[in-house]
């Protein structure tokens, strides 16, 4: 299943993308169709009653207020191959804020205050259960589906320190989505 959150009448909407359609569902975002709990997926699947035509599908930030966007960088050989690291012994982990993300057609906003503007494309893994010390199994089985992220990052800030944050978590410039793809079309 593809889910999307869309902007409809100066709010916006959670859909579920079938084919050339969108069918709206009666959550705010995806985000809150996760946050509905246990059941979600079977909620997206048979809700909605209103259909648009995807080509007029205008894309919302997919999660608007996640509770948190854990990130892991240097996390590709050829990207450390690129910038001449090694494999980090453990990951580096960083944060990004709600206010960073926007929508996959959103105009990203470069900040006057940075010369080494550069971006990546990252697979991002949403979790739509709680959980906490949780194995391989469970961790995955929490999983609620997969999305694109164009993780825009400010060089300049970002090397200052060895903490990545100031130079990844500027607003409005993280585009996810449009979808989110449950594991089962994956």
């Amino acid at each position: 299943m593809r889910l999307a959150t869309l902007k409809v009448n100066g709010a916006t909407a959670a859909g579920r993308v079938t084919g050339d359609e969108v069918t709206l569902l009666p959550f705010a975002d995806v985000g809150d169709l996760l946050a509905s709990g246990p059941g979600w997926a079977a909620r997206a699947a048979d809700g909605g009653e209103h259909s648009i035509p995807l080509r007029h599908a205008e894309f919302a930030t997919l999660i608007p207020h996640p509770e948190k966007v854990l990130c892991v960088g240097a996390n590709y050989q050829d990207h450390l191959d690129e910038v001449g690291l090694d494999v980090p012994q453990f990951p580096t982990l960083f944060a990004k804020y709600s206010r960073s993300l926007i929508g996959s057609g959103d105009v990203i906003v470069l900040p006057a205050n940075s010369q080494a503007v550069d971006w990546e494309v990252e697979l991002g893994v949403v979790i739509g259960a709680e959980l906490r010390h949780a194995d391989a199994k469970e961790a995955l089985s929490a999983v609620a589906g997969y999305t694109i992220v164009n993780d825009v990052s400010m060089r300049d800030w970002q090397l200052r320190t060895s903490q990545f944050l100031q130079g990844k978590a500027f607003e409005a410039a993280t585009p996810v989505g449009p979808y989110l793809v449950t594991p089962d079309e994956v």
